[in-house]
């Protein structure tokens, strides 16, 4: 944990600013503050799972909110998988969202290439997944072939659980002989997984820009990109009735202060699972209204 808080305090310029502080008010878990609360923004990894497990008690919670008439949505980095394949994935684990309340930075990055020229893009993603909700892109997955790399005219990054170190270096290089739009589907440095953190694509993403001095494109939190998506599906709202929820200060928290909204970090799991967020809030500045214990 402490190494990937300090990562994301290194790229904090590539971050939004702190625009605020909350209260951090302790609360003991969601309905805790659904009193204070209509609409519901929840992260996925260290909110609604960890892996490909859910949280315990938090399917039978967020229907509870649902019955109460809460709106609840989810608003997760999640590049990688195709949409349908995460909406088995969400009602295999107990949830029952609607597949347009489930608003992903892979929907973010494909809404915002509608607006992009047509171009051969060099994806960054796990081939095994198929290329459902890509259709209409030009793409070639990157392996271990540098020609790939040389011939796109842009890149997609959307899934890093096959990348390597190897692929980073040829992806670089390209780069480097040859500067092109890099475009970041999924921002997160690290996801919580059941056995530790998991490599994201936003590492990969910083990585390659400290080494080109090229500026990805980010689609998804912190950024405000993946917020407009799900206030353009609410309509109008009260943000001082509308939060985020996650278990990140740099993406979820930071990117619901930007979006001008509430804030609640989970505390007990995912990102800080087992570990003391105080220190954390006080180094970084980010300071969420509500700390839950639990989602």
């Amino acid at each position: 944990m402490n190494e990937a808080f300090a990562a994301y305090e290194n790229v904090r310029h590539r971050l939004p600013a702190v625009t605020r502080g909350g209260a951090c008010q302790r609360m003991a878990h969601l309905e805790a503050i659904a009193d204070q609360i209509d609409v519901f923004l929840l992260d996925a990894f260290g909110v609604l799972n960890i892996g490909e497990t859910a949280i315990e008690g938090v399917p039978a919670r967020v229907a509870r909110l649902q019955k109460a008439g809460k709106r609840v949505i989810v608003v997760s980095n999640a590049a990688g998988y195709p949409h349908a394949d995460l909406m088995a994935k969400y009602a295999r684990l107990g949830y029952d969202f609607a597949p347009e309340d489930v608003i992903t930075s892979r929907k973010t990055i494909l809404h915002g290439l509608r607006s992009e020229p047509a171009r051969r893009w060099g994806l960054m993603a796990n081939k095994a997944l198929g290329r459902a909700d890509l259709d209409g892109l030009d793409v070639t997955y990157l392996m271990d072939d540098p020609q790939p790399y040389d011939r796109a005219e842009a890149f997609l990054l959307l899934g890093s659980a096959i990348w390597t170190a190897a692929r980073q270096d040829l992806l670089i290089s390209s780069l480097r002989a040859n500067p092109r739009p890099v475009y970041v589907g999924n921002p997160d440095i690290v996801a919580p997984r059941e056995t530790g953190f998991s490599t994201e694509p936003g590492h990969f993403a910083h990585d390659l820009a400290d080494a080109t001095g090229i500026a990805p494109q980010f689609f998804g939190k912190p950024f405000g990109n993946i917020f407009d998506m799900a206030f353009d599906l609410l309509g109008g709202i009260d943000p001082n009735r509308t939060v985020m929820v996650g278990d990140s200060l740099h993406t979820d928290i930071l990117g619901g202060q930007a979006a001008g909204i509430k804030t609640a970090l989970i505390s007990g799991y995912g990102f800080f699972g087992g570990h003391d967020v105080d220190g954390p809030i006080a180094t970084s500045g980010i300071q969420p209204d509500f700390i839950l214990d639990r989602p």
